[in-house]
């Protein structure tokens, strides 16, 4: 399948990789600010989200396969991966799977382990607010507020509405997403390890990564580190925009 990709910078490239319900503009400020400085820096939208294709297939099998065959038209022989969330097991499924791929890893705020569901009220929510009923989008953010009360949540969201001439809908394929979704929150698992140079980067107050998710990490990635950084949820780099963009950075440059 061919993504939809959006690539500024020059240098060693570096793919980086939105989570569940996200899209490649997720990384637009830290791109031109940080990272497209010293990387050729390429942002997808995975296969169900943004402008890429819908497709039924909503594993890492072909999320991975996708972004191969990305790496191919991009004629890249190796990137560097950092992956957010669902991107960062995406980014595992990569490295573990095809390592001569992959140079150096950034996980941010994921482990390989399986996660409990929490999305499906967010897609129920989804489902329910029938976008091209409503004229506008402060329409569309006010009826949704009855079921997402967290405003940042709701715009994070709201970042998934395309508009054409019948007006609004969700550019996300929330039937596919959800028949995938227990495959994404599931564990990432290989009988090889990634013997690369590794980051997981958490955020202090999020629940998804903590230094007891260590020794499940190195049993896969021998050499992996761990940072934390302060301040920051499950949403990291739009937390501490400043901070993730120097830890990493430190990371890839070294």
């Amino acid at each position: 399948m061919r993504l939809f990709r959006q690539i500024s910078g020059e240098g060693p490239p570096l793919i980086i990789i939105h989570g569940l319900l996200g899209a490649s503009g997720n990384w637009a400020t830290l791109v031109r600010k940080a990272y497209s400085v010293h990387f050729t820096a390429v942002t997808p939208d995975l296969r169900n989200h943004g402008r890429s294709p819908h497709d039924d297939d909503f594993s890492y099998p072909a999320m991975a396969a996708d972004i191969l065959e990305l790496m191919d038209e991009e004629g890249m022989d190796s990137a560097h991966i950092l992956g957010h969330s669902m991107g960062g097991k995406l980014a595992m499924y990569l490295a573990l799977h095809h390592p001569e791929r992959v140079r150096k890893l950034i996980v941010a705020d994921i482990g390989p382990r399986a996660y409990e569901p929490s999305h499906h009220a967010i897609f129920d929510a989804m489902e329910s607010l029938h976008p091209e009923r409503f004229e506008s989008r402060s329409e569309i953010d006010e009826a949704f507020s009855v079921s997402i009360q967290q405003p940042s949540l709701r715009q994070f969201l709201l970042k998934s509405l395309d508009r054409d001439k019948d007006g609004y809908r969700w550019g996300v394929n929330l039937p596919a997403i959800r028949a995938g979704y227990d495959d994404i929150i599931g564990t990432i698992e290989s009988w090889e390890t990634f013997d690369g140079d590794v980051l997981f980067v958490g955020g202090a107050e999020s629940s998804y990564l903590s230094e007891a998710d260590l020794p499940g990490i190195r049993a896969q990635f021998p050499f992996a580190e761990m940072v934390m950084i302060e301040g920051a949820g499950h949403w990291l780099h739009a937390d501490q925009p400043d901070e993730f963009a120097r830890v990493t950075l430190e990371f890839l440059l070294d």
